[in-house]
């Protein structure tokens, strides 16, 4: 699978070989981005397959060794190529970003129309290797590809230290190969400051006291409704500048530009937790809006915008400016005063101050908007009975004549299923003469191939408002993602059916690539054990939806290089499955012991459950983001030293239902499991999943797994989750790989001064 999907594809006869005679050819005075694109691709044939394929510098085309060639057209060697092929098959790249990637049996071109298309090339490239029965090819092919759109995002929030190499294989590994170019980060105080580091004091107190008190958000005097904190990034503390600067370099390494959203007017609350004297409601508990009668807070805020720019050289910055909550009147400087003008009156200062640093301008359009924020004022209610008046959106007129048009307007107000107004809202932004976006973008996003071909709409982002962790994302965002890349990118859609199975089906490679850990299974055997004792389900088990354990398969079924031994009730006693009940309003949990008494580097599991569960995005409850996944139950590894370690069985994250491949929510997938079908008839499939545990303590023997069933979870509303099942057809396990005496003489370079250097 070629993701996102190229607009046109060739297939040829043959197929290149990759082993150690391959060459990555450069120029004998190669460029900076000529090397990048040679350097990258050597260390992933190096970390994936195991191939050390060395790159070489040449002045000319080798007429019979076998080579790949990558770059812009105007790389000499490229040249040399273009030139040895007839016009029509030299054809250059589409558009910007694009590429032409030609594959044969002797060699492999990539002729990017500019750096990011050959990289956008070697992408693709990456994507086309195939290992079979031991060797490593590529099929031979031609692509011409190149994006539908220039604007193709993401919107998160600043890592904490300790998630910045996630943050980097984050880029590397998601981001590049899903041809995204944009990485709108939201920073608020997350970066030491110099000039304000009381600011970043005061960040660390708001982040502890909503995290230690299970919200997240404050609320005004009266209760009322404030912004969210958006207070989960950088772990609770700050990046060095040093720091914040590395991650925005190496995102640009990789074509990503960043974009700072430095948030303004509202969701201010990194600018006021030491400054409430510049708050509109001085009086609540965290003020979250800065009063823009009052000139102390252009002048904080204008110091932490240069300080950002200072750091990270943005070539835009987003400033923020939705969801104005305040209850208009109680502001003294404000009281009288009308809230459209301040607002235009904010958004030009702003707008002004980044103009001479010659940054470009993006911000939320809600405000811009009537049918979205109302016409001046809107009333609200707090739940004490608290009535007031929030501010709305300037008028037409107002937006025609007092917001700079150059602004880059995203737009979370896309969905048509609100009322019908999503797209005369896209409509309305592009007749003021703005360019847009979609912003909180969705794969679901309607009739979008038509309504992006408007020219006001660059493209789009899905944002993300948790922690930027591996398991946050993993769970809740890869089909957005994948889902939004290769809308903004290709012009062939997949229906949501589609792009579901297909997220599913990439998830396992992605986990390799990002994941900071290594899984045993993909060096070593793996090897089924025999679980037959311990099976409890007959095979004409009914009343479980989903399962036919009659119609599941009996014998080996294989996820990749994953084996598992499905038992034939036969020779079973009649029974095929592990079955444990769990959720619900029981008292206890139900548990099945299986003795393993081994020294094991992973344990595999192949399971599913009978029904769907639920997997809440992380941000409904920011203090605890596993638990917004249901919990089914868990295995327990027992040590023979009586250490026990759990693996927490998660809806979404290592496990869906067995009726996942017949039907199921598009959004449901499983970041930690590989899909394996079970069934026996092709059209009837029962779909189980592939989950490894990685042996935390190498050396020491598990003497037993215990599956439990868990009881008495709660969901983030605060429910109990219903009855299900785990089902369990197959456990396998990767053994301690014995040492080999004639390891030393089975090398390559076994002999003096052989090896290469």
């Amino acid at each position: 699978m070629i993701f996102p999907i190229p607009r046109e594809v060739s297939k040829q006869n043959g197929r290149l070989k990759i082993n150690e005679s391959l060459v990555i050819l450069v120029p004998e005075l190669a460029s900076d981005s000529d090397l990048f694109l040679a350097s990258f691709l050597s260390a992933e044939l190096a970390s994936r397959y195991g191939i050390a394929v060395r790159i070489r510098h040449a002045a000319s085309i080798p007429k019979t060794e076998r080579f790949i060639l990558m770059g812009e057209t105007s790389n000499p060697l490229l040249r040399q190529y273009r030139g040895a092929k007839d016009a029509p098959s030299a054809g250059g790249a589409p558009a910007s970003e694009g590429y032409v990637l030609d594959a044969t049996d002797q060699c492999v071109a990539i002729m990017g129309s500019d750096k990011p298309g050959a990289f956008y090339g070697l992408q693709t490239l990456l994507q086309m290797i195939e290992r079979s029965e031991g060797s490593v090819s590529i099929p031979a092919q031609r692509i011409v590809d190149a994006p539908h759109q220039p604007f193709r995002g993401i919107y998160i929030f600043l890592p904490g230290r300790r998630h910045i190499p996630y943050f980097k294989r984050f880029v590397r590994e998601v981001m590049a190969p899903c041809k995204l170019n944009k990485l709108i980060v939201e920073m608020d105080a997350g970066m030491q400051f110099d000039r304000h580091p009381e600011l970043n004091a005061g960040w660390i107190d708001f982040t502890k006291d909503m995290q230690y008190t299970r919200r997240g958000r404050s609320t005004g005097p009266h209760e009322q409704f404030q912004d969210s904190g958006n207070m989960v990034f950088t772990d609770g503390g700050v990046l060095e500048k040093q720091e914040v600067a590395d991650l925005v370099q190496y995102a640009r390494q990789h074509h990503v530009d960043v974009i700072p959203e430095i948030s303004t007017l509202t969701h201010s609350y990194y600018l006021l937790t030491r400054h409430r004297e510049l708050a509109e409601i001085q009086a609540a508990e965290w003020p979250d809006t800065y009063c823009p009668s009052a000139p102390g807070s252009y002048k904080l805020a204008f110091d932490v915008m240069e300080e950002y720019i200072e750091v990270m050289k943005p070539r835009m910055v987003h400033i923020g400016h939705d969801e104005w909550r305040m209850p208009w009147g109680i502001c003294p400087r404000c009281k009288g005063k009308d809230p459209t003008v301040l607002f235009a009156q904010d958004v030009n200062k702003i707008y002004s101050l980044l103009k001479r640093h010659n940054v470009e301008v993006a911000m939320w359009g809600d405000h811009l908007i009537e049918r979205v924020r109302g016409n001046r004022f809107h009333r609200a209610r707090s739940p004490e009975g608290y009535s007031y008046q929030m501010p709305g959106a300037l008028s037409p007129q107002q937006v025609r004549e007092l917001i700079p048009k150059d602004i880059l307007i995203f737009n979370w107000f896309w969905d048509n299923t609100e009322e019908g107004s999503g797209e005369a809202n896209d409509i309305e932004v592009q007749d003021f003469g703005f360019h847009q976006v979609y912003g909180n973008m969705t794969p679901e996003i309607q009739d979008y191939v038509r309504r992006s071909q408007r020219k006001s709409v660059l493209g789009g982002a899905p944002s993300y408002w948790a922690p930027t962790t591996e398991f946050n994302f993993g769970k809740d965002m890869m089909y957005d993602i994948m889902g939004c890349a290769n809308l903004t990118w290709s012009m062939r859609p997949l229906e949501s059916r589609d792009l579901s199975e297909k997220v599913q089906q990439a998830l396992p490679d992605f986990r390799r690539r990002v994941a900071m850990k290594l899984w045993p299974s993909d060096d070593d055997p793996v090897t089924p054990v025999d679980i037959s004792s311990h099976l409890n389900t007959p095979s004409g088990s009914n009343g479980l939806p989903g399962i036919e354990f009659a119609s599941l398969r009996n014998g080996m079924v294989r996820a990749g290089d994953k084996v598992f031994d499905l038992a034939n009730p036969e020779k079973s006693g009649g029974r095929n499955a592990i079955l444990v009940a769990t959720g619900g309003q029981r008292k206890e949990s139900e548990t099945v012991t299986i003795p393993l008494r081994e020294d094991v580097s992973s344990v595999l599991f192949l399971h599913a459950c009978s029904l769907p569960a639920q997997n809440s995005t992380a941000f409904r409850e920011t203090w605890d983001n596993a638990d917004t996944a249901d919990l089914l139950g868990f295995y327990q590894f027992v040590y023979e030293d009586g250490l026990v370690e759990p693996a927490p069985i998660r809806y979404g994250v290592n496990i869906l239902e067995a009726g996942w491949g017949k039907g199921h929510e598009p959004r449901n997938v499983a970041w930690q499991a590989e899909l394996v079908d079970c069934g026996k008839q092709a059209d009837e499939p029962i779909t189980f999943f592939a989950f490894e545990w990685a042996n935390p303590r190498f050396g020491k023997l598990v003497k037993e797994i215990r599956l439990e069933g868990i009881s008495g979870f709660t969901n983030p509303e605060g429910k109990i989750v219903g009855g299900n099942s785990i089902v369990l057809v197959g456990v396998s396990v990767v053994r301690k790989r014995p040492a080999s005496k004639d390891r030393a003489s089975m090398s390559p370079w076994s002999k003096p001064g052989d090896a290469p250097l």
